[in-house]
Order: structure tokens, then C-alpha cells, then sequence
């Protein structure tokens, strides 16, 4: 018989040993080595700003990601920017839904379903490309980890009032980083139906779920209006649906060995709503708006790693009876195979190159490059997130196309002027630096000032230098000589296209 204090000793193991695990994933490799990329450098521009300049700017765009960059604003003000600050949060959030993982997995599975489900939560490629972003979607994750395992207390007669309020609190903070977040709702929904809860935990699920999108409503609603900060995500392809495909095929997998059944508080029962219901909800929300990108939802592999945990779990429970040593190892031999085996997407996700570009690294070609009276341009203007996150390597350069900065502006990339005063400012200047995208990663150039700076440097200027680095470029320009000459695939021919945020 174990002894009351192992038990606890047990139970806090069972979730300690995957938020350490996770915490030890996050941390290596923190920095990629220094880089940043654009989603990240939209992050690192306005949490410097004052709360002022951050409330001026939700009004305008990202109104989604205000909470988050009001804490980041605090983060930044304590400890200063870098990116360990920018990436911190996100690594200690991922470590709190893994271990969310874990207590509901041991609860309803067993420490050994618990226990792998936790450490396989770390391990998902998705997971270990967010958890160490300087984005909200770790948050939202933890915070889904939370409010599931809160529901699954008080499905087990545990919850009082507070639970409730904590849940609703909790579902609430999710919709106000991420509004997509409510997804989770429908998917608690078929929990309570799958396991036939009882009348009262229904009508207080629904007056905390209720309570939680009557307060987020006003964000949907306003957010709505900045839709066309989204405009660049693609339509919703066949090809598209197969990852979700291959994670709901898994899923289902863990699920059976679950052994599910109707009006049972299960793995499964958990598990398979929490993974299924918001990937079937963003694929189908895409159809009215194309918003498919995984991030999204990345809150619900927190039920594939459930899933995955009854793997093990089942395998151990059959070796155990026959093979009682030798079952213990499962779990440690199934980990050390998988880390294995993903050990090169890991290695890959902590790499500057595992992201479209990166915003700093360019950073010193420019200061390089810039000679006394030199000018700067952008292409598009969106590349302005360089000299925002850098702005000592622009010392000297004028942004000659810019007529209110983005902090003045309430934007992210500033106002520029109408594309005959760019054509002018520019045609009185004898020698100027383009900031732009790299030809692989670049798109298209259709906004009009964006064609006319091209425009006007290959007619009147010849390029003199250029650099690339890791999804940016830097192209200088002088005036044109008699002697004209173009470098071979010049910005102009591939152009300066904007790869979108959310």
C-alpha cells in the first residue's frame, strides 16, 4: 500500500517532471542566435512604446494582441528589452500546459498516460516552434490547459464556485489574447455531452462560458474592423487539411486505445473534443474567411498530447502484469526515440533560418553601407520593423519617404507620403539605401507607393551594393551615371512583397 506522502510525492512529480522538461526545451537555444523575425519584431516596437502609444495604436491595428503587448510593455519596463524577455513567457507558459497535461492525463489515465502526454506536449513541432515566440499563442495555450483542467474537476465533483469563476476568468484572458481561443468552448461543450454531465455543472459551465463571451464580444466585434490585417493569408486549400488530417487520424488513435465510452469521464472524452472541435471550427470559419494558420489553434494539441499519452499508458498497463520491471522502461525508451527521432526538426526550429527572415541581422550591413547624406526607403513599408528594432544602425539616414512615425501615427509602420512627393524627395537625392526582402522570400509589389520607389530607382539610379541575410536585403542606390548597370535579380524585378501578421 503507497503511503499517503508518496502518493502526494507521486501526484506532483507527475506534473513537476514535464514543466521542468519543457522549461529545459525552451531555454535551449533561447536566442537563435540572436535573430528576430517580424512577428516578433512588431512585439519588441510597441511593448517600447508608453501605454499611451500602445492604447492609440489598438484603435488603429492589432487590437487582437493588445493585452499581450501591454504585458510585454510591463516585462520590457522591469527588465528591459532582449529577447530572453521577449521569449521567456512564452517557454514558462508552455511548461504550465504541459503540466496541465499531465494532472489531467494522471487523473483520468494513470501517472504513466500523465506523465507521457506532459512530455509529449514539449516535443510536438508546433509546440516547440511557438514556445519560444515572442507571440501570445503559448499564453493561450496555458491558458486552455488551465481551464480545461478545471472542467475536468469539477466533472469530477471537485469544482466549488471559485473553480467556476477561476474557469471563467481563465476562458475570458484566452478570448482577450487571442479571441479565436473561445474555440475551446464548443470543444468543453462535447465533453459535458460525451460524459452526460449533470444539470447543475451544465448550467454553471454555461454561465461562466456565457459570461466570458459577453465581455469578449466588444473585441471580436471591434477587430472586425481591422480584418484587412489578415487579407494576406491564403485561401483554404485540399492540400491544407492534411496536417489536421494526420493530427485527427493520431488523435482518434489514442482515443480507441482509450476505450471510450458514453457518459464516461475519459481521456478520450477530454482529449478528442479539445484536439478535433477547434480545428474543425477554424476550417470552417476559412471558408467564410480565409484564417487558416495553425497558431491559431495551436491550444488544441494540448488533446493530442492527452491522446498520445494512452500509447504508453495502454502498452504499460499490458507489459506490467507479465513483464513488471521491463515496463517501466517503456516510457523512458518511447521518450528517448522521439526526442531522437525530432531531434532534427528541434535543432531546425532553434535556427535563425527556421523563420521567413530576420529583422536584425541586416541590421549592421546598414550601418556599414551608410555613407554621410545617404537617404533610406522601404519596400514595403512593413520593412520598417528593421530600423523600429534597430534604430542606432539607421543613425543618419533620413526616411525620406515618412511623414509621421509609426509611434506618432499610432501604426506599425509609419504614414508615408503620396508617391509624387516620394518621387520628388527622392530625385534630390544622390545616394540611397532600400531595405527590402530577400529575393526567395520576396512577393509581388502592388501598393502604389511601393511601385513608384522601385520605379524611380531603376530609371534614375544605378545599384552599387548589395547584401542579403536570412530573409532581408539591403540595396544601395546612387544616382545613375552615364555608364548604367543593374545588379542581376534587382528588387525591382522581384519586388519588396509583405508577408503578413496576425
Amino acid at each position: 500500500m503507497i503511503s499517503p506522502t508518496a502518493s502526494s510525492r507521486r501526484r506532483v512529480l507527475v506534473w513537476l517532471i514535464p514543466a521542468l522538461w519543457t522549461v529545459a526545451l525552451g531555454l535551449w537555444g533561447l536566442s537563435r542566435q540572436g535573430s528576430v523575425w517580424r512577428d516578433e519584431a512588431a512585439t519588441w516596437q510597441v511593448a517600447q512604446r508608453s501605454t499611451a502609444e500602445i492604447c492609440r495604436m489598438l484603435g488603429n491595428v492589432d487590437v487582437v494582441h493588445g493585452v499581450y503587448y501591454l504585458l510585454m510593455h510591463g516585462l520590457f519596463a522591469c527588465f528591459g528589452p532582449g529577447t530572453t524577455v521577449l521569449r521567456l513567457p512564452s517557454v514558462l507558459a508552455t511548461a504550465v500546459a504541459a503540466g496541465c497535461v499531465a494532472v489531467v492525463g494522471h487523473r483520468l489515465a494513470g501517472g504513466y498516460a500523465g506523465l507521457t502526454g506532459g512530455l509529449a506536449f514539449g516535443l510536438l513541432p508546433a509546440v516547440q516552434f511557438y514556445l519560444q515566440e515572442g507571440r501570445p499563442y503559448a499564453l493561450v495555450a496555458a491558458g486552455a490547459g488551465i481551464s480545461t483542467l478545471l472542467l475536468v474537476s469539477a466533472l469530477q465533483g471537485r469544482a466549488r464556485t471559485a473553480h467556476w469563476v477561476a474557469y471563467g476568468g481563465t476562458v475570458l484572458l484566452c478570448g482577450a489574447l487571442n479571441w479565436l481561443s473561445l474555440l475551446m468552448l464548443p470543444a468543453h461543450l462535447a465533453t459535458l455531452a460525451w460524459t452526460r454531465a449533470g444539470r447543475g455543472v451544465w448550467r454553471r459551465w454555461a454561465t461562466a462560458a456565457s459570461a466570458a463571451v459577453v465581455c469578449a464580444l466588444p473585441l471580436v466585434l471591434f477587430s472586425r474592423g481591422q480584418s484587412a490585417q489578415v487579407s494576406w493569408i491564403p485561401p483554404l486549400t485540399w492540400h491544407m487539411l492534411i496536417g489536421p488530417g494526420v493530427l485527427l487520424l493520431i488523435g482518434g488513435a489514442g482515443a480507441l486505445l482509450d476505450r471510450p465510452a458514453v457518459g464516461r469521464l475519459s481521456v478520450a472524452a477530454v482529449g478528442l473534443p479539445l484536439l478535433a472541435v477547434p480545428q474543425l471550427g477554424l476550417i470552417a470559419l476559412s471558408l467564410v474567411q480565409p484564417l487558416f494558420l495553425d497558431r491559431y489553434v495551436l491550444f488544441s494539441l494540448l488533446g493530442l498530447a492527452l491522446l498520445t499519452g494512452t500509447f504508453v499508458g495502454a502498452a504499460t498497463r499490458a507489459a506490467r502484469p507479465r513483464f513488471p520491471r521491463a515496463s517501466a522502461w517503456i516510457l523512458p525508451v518511447a521518450l528517448a526515440v522521439a526526442a531522437s527521432a525530432l531531434l532534427p526538426q528541434s535543432l531546425a526550429k532553434r535556427s535563425p533560418a527556421s523563420r521567413v527572415d530576420d529583422v536584425v541581422a541586416i541590421a549592421s550591413d546598414v550601418r556599414h553601407m551608410t555613407e554621410s547624406g545617404s537617404a533610406v526607403l522601404f519596400v514595403p513599408s512593413a520593412r520598417r520593423d528593421t530600423k523600429s528594432v534597430s534604430p542606432a544602425a539607421f543613425a543618419g539616414l533620413r526616411d525620406i519617404a515618412l511623414t509621421e512615425s509609426p509611434e506618432d501615427s499610432g501604426t506599425l509602420k509609419g504614414v508615408e507620403a503620396d508617391p509624387d512627393r516620394i518621387r520628388a524627395a527622392m530625385l534630390a537625392q544622390r545616394r540611397i539605401l532600400l531595405v527590402t526582402d530577400a529575393a526567395r522570400v520576396a512577393r509581388p509589389v502592388t501598393a502604389r507607393r511601393d511601385r513608384t520607389k522601385l520605379a524611380v530607382l531603376e530609371e534614375h539610379f544605378t545599384a552599387v551594393a548589395d547584401r542579403q541575410v536570412r530573409g532581408r536585403r539591403v540595396t544601395v542606390y546612387e544616382r545613375l551615371a552615364p555608364a548604367r548597370r543593374t545588379l542581376p535579380d534587382d528588387p525591382g524585378g522581384a519586388g519588396g512583397g509583405h508577408r503578413g501578421r496576425a
